[in-house]
């Protein structure tokens, strides 16, 4: 039984990421080829698709561990179908305008919000704790196929049928998705008091578990500047491929689509990095890699050298999925199963919240100094997100901390003694 769904947990990732990353690449393409759109009207736009983590990053933790986690997935993927739609509704109506892209891409924040706590919070339900690591690694391999195949796919579809039909094709993969997390059959058992205490009780709780401990605080700083720069990496990045290297959509699909591969790179190298490099090391040594990989993209000129901006990205999401994998495991054994929603959500409010900033920036930067430039200061501001674990006790833990499997039942215990940041050892 429980293959059988993790099987299903795994197609629905692949069917909903797939989705996703059709609709990241369709979505740009049509403010930028149809609209358009200034760089700062870009990064404005990739801006509204984070500002949900501002709003709602918090209670959404405190909401998802209330409810059935599978329920919540199916519930965004559906909501994501449907304000796609929009963008297709509004372009056969001749009235599509930039500010429905960023209505749209707002609403999708915050189905994808919402699905991505749950989908983090049900794993060690469905497949235990001591399958963490494999069940995170198939996952991450799940969305590296996703992320090979979907904007491959949706630059076909825009040289087939415009920006515009390609969202269309991300609905129906979103939807294949919903059909496919109704067949698990696995429910998770009722959380008992969850509905009896106040939501600020309960989003007090996950920001003290988490700003509490030692070892999540550095994760915390280094990721929420890793994507803060990130996120201003990639708010230029479809605008320089499209305006610097003067590629079609086709082409840049295609580059996405090498760059995506990163992530099964990063996938087979991820256990022979973290052995040989200790789990504490390779958290601060793959941001480190990531923006020093990210600076082949703007240093490629047009031409056929637009391959060395291929690679550069490739090498980037192999660095990046390495650390993902290794700080996402870690963060889901030394957290209480009641808290990790709110656990999830918090980091997710911390390390996210910073993006919407991030896209500003990439915008502002883009529209001052040029996408090229803007793409330059923010892999280097990607490299320099290792400093606070630098900085940590993490820098030299070859084995990170997990909470241990006894304690996981003993909740208002855990909760005091996971606050001072003192967990059993892994």
């Amino acid at each position: 039984m429980a293959d059988a769904d993790f099987r299903s947990l795994y197609v629905a990732s692949i069917a909903s990421h797939a989705g996703g990353q059709v609709a990241t690449l369709g979505i740009p393409l049509v403010a930028v080829l149809m609209l358009q759109a200034s760089e700062l009207e870009v990064g404005l736009l990739s801006m509204a698709a984070q500002l949900a983590l501002l709003v709602l990053g918090l209670p959404a933790g405190a909401w998802v561990d209330r409810a059935s986690r599978r329920r919540v997935m199916i519930l965004s993927n559906l909501g994501q179908a449907a304000v796609v739609a929009l963008i297709p509704l509004a372009w056969w109506a001749d009235a599509l305008a930039i500010w429905q892209l960023y209505l749209v891409a707002l609403l999708r924040g915050v189905t994808g919000l919402f699905f991505n706590v749950a989908y983090q919070s049900y794993l060690p339900h469905l497949v235990g704790r001591d399958n963490l690591l494999e069940g995170n690694t198939k996952l991450e391999g799940a969305r590296s196929v996703a992320q090979v195949a979907g904007p491959g796919l949706a630059g076909q579809l825009v040289q087939a049928a415009t920006a515009v039909g390609a969202l269309i094709g991300s609905l129906v993969m979103v939807v294949v998705s919903v059909l496919v997390l109704g067949r698990i059959r696995d429910r998770e058992p009722a959380r008992r008091g969850a509905r009896d205490t106040r939501l600020r009780h309960e989003i007090g709780e996950g920001l003290r578990f988490v700003l509490g401990h030692r070892l999540l605080r550095p994760i915390a700083a280094c990721s929420g500047t890793f994507n803060l720069f990130w996120a201003a990496y990639l708010a230029m990045f479809v605008v320089f491929l499209a305006r610097g290297l003067d590629l079609s959509g086709g082409a840049i699909g295609v580059v996405m689509m090498v760059g995506g591969a990163g992530g099964i790179v990063g996938l087979f190298v991820n256990r022979r990095i973290v052995g040989r490099l200790g789990q504490g090391p390779t958290l601060w040594v793959t941001p480190v890699l990531v923006g020093l990989f990210a600076l082949l993209v703007p240093l490629t000129r047009p031409g056929p050298t637009v391959w060395i901006a291929a690679l550069g990205q490739l090498l980037a999401i192999a660095s990046m999925i390495v650390y993902n994998v290794t700080q996402v495991t870690f963060r889901q054994g030394l957290t209480p199963d009641r808290l990790l929603g709110r656990m999830s959500a918090t980091m997710r409010f911390l390390v996210w919240g910073t993006m919407p900033f991030g896209a500003l920036l990439g915008g502002v930067l883009g529209q001052w100094l040029g996408p090229r430039t803007a793409l330059l200061v923010s892999a280097v501001g990607v490299s320099f997100s290792a400093v606070p674990v630098l900085l940590s006790p993490l820098r030299r833990m070859r084995e990170l901390p997990v909470l241990p499997a006894e304690d996981d039942t003993a909740e208002e215990d855990t909760a005091d003694r996971s606050g001072v940041g003192e967990p059993s050892t892994r």
